[in-house]
């Protein structure tokens, strides 16, 4: 079959700028490549012709003679030119594409070495947790499952007595290579998946995997002052890696349900208390019920307005050797329903008092903490 005009193959006109020639390149080689096209003929084709003509319009001199004489002026040259040049002119245009680079070229310093073992799988548990163990801290136990080492191979996918051998299809790289064009391609080997060696005889109880599911219980810690949303690391219990690998992280990710009276805000607690008009008006003593169970002792100062903040300090959220504040807001209740004595009694205070039935408007930072 003829060949196509470079410039055609490329799309860019003859004008085009070397950064516009790599762009051009980057998006039919991306397109193409072999490994996003396994068994596409049509596609390995595009990507070798497009390969070819990247390597004749990206390099000045072979573009000068294109330009001159056509495909006499540069023929036998694609593939032949200095290849430590055209390395670095790949490495520049893939540059932000790693995972293209490492296929192009092997994955130079990625790569995992032959024989090398892999970390299992990280896993999510998610626990939802009362408002005061939040705050306190607690221990919790959770059931799950995982992939567990197998008991009868130890992990290790092989049957008593037999190992593993190098593969015969990748010599132990774990991956294999062919040539397209000017430099190879290397994908991950089908016989050993990538590992680099097989199972002789894989062992019966976990088919050669290695591991097995189990179901098991484990107790966690939660720390005082956890927020919510917030995750609690286990190390090594999640699945156990392939092969006799290690095993992956237990990651629980905890909501914390809300709590009927109290609220949190960073490590203060917050709760309303109801107070009876003559409780603000003359002032009291009452007794407040603390988040983990105590009562204190509240003083209530004469002439207290609704929505009045007390400040008691260190009984709030602990963290570390510090305590936040508890916020006691002071509500108070105006009867719906008077006995007659009741009404009798305010209705003797309010002449008692001379109310002002004209009150001039206030500032509202004039009111202080109401």
């Amino acid at each position: 079959m003829a060949k196509r005009d470079y410039y055609e193959v490329l799309s860019v006109p003859k004008n085009a700028s070397k950064d516009d020639i790599k762009k051009a390149y980057r998006k039919l080689a991306i397109q193409y490549h072999p490994d996003k096209n396994p068994g596409n003929r049509e596609a390995e084709e595009k990507f070798k012709e497009a390969t070819e003509a990247y390597e004749i319009l990206g390099d000045d001199q072979k573009k000068a003679a294109y330009d001159q004489f056509g495909f006499a002026g540069v023929d036998g040259m694609a593939g032949q030119g200095d290849f430590s040049q055209t390395f670095r002119g790949f490495e520049d245009i893939f540059g932000d594409f790693s995972g293209i680079f490492d296929t192009f070229f092997g994955g130079a310093g990625r790569r995992r070495s032959s024989g090398g073992v892999r970390q299992g799988a990280n896993l999510r548990y998610d626990i939802e947790i009362p408002f005061k163990d939040a705050v306190f801290g607690t221990k919790v136990e959770i059931q799950y499952t995982r992939n567990d080492a197998c008991p009868t191979c130890k992990g290790t996918g092989a049957a008593d007595g037999s190992g593993k051998k190098v593969c015969p299809s990748c010599q132990g790289s774990g991956q294999v290579r062919h040539s397209q064009g000017f430099f190879s391609v290397a994908s991950t080997c089908h016989n050993c998946h990538g590992e680099g060696y097989i199972i002789e005889q894989p062992c019966r109880d976990c088919g050669g995997g290695g591991t097995q599911r189990k179901r098991q219980k484990i107790m966690v810690t939660i720390p005082a002052g956890v927020e919510n949303g917030k995750r609690v690391v286990i190390p090594r219990q999640g699945d156990a890696g392939p092969g006799g690998g290690p095993s992956g992280d237990l990651y629980v990710f905890i909501r914390i349900k809300p709590h009927e009276y109290f609220e949190r805000q960073d490590l203060d607690l917050y709760c309303a208390v109801p107070i009876s008009i003559t409780q603000a008006s003359l002032g009291a003593e009452i007794h407040v019920g603390t988040l983990d169970g105590k009562k204190l002792k509240v003083k209530i100062p004469a002439g207290t307005p609704n929505g009045k903040l007390l400040r008691i300090r260190d009984e709030g959220v602990p963290s570390g050797n510090k305590r936040g504040s508890f916020w006691i807001k002071l509500m108070v209740q105006i009867p719906e329903k008077l006995s007659r004595k009741g009404k009798e009694l305010l209705e003797e205070l309010s002449r008692v008092e001379g109310e002002n039935d004209s009150p001039k408007p206030i500032l509202l930072s004039q009111m202080g903490d109401q």
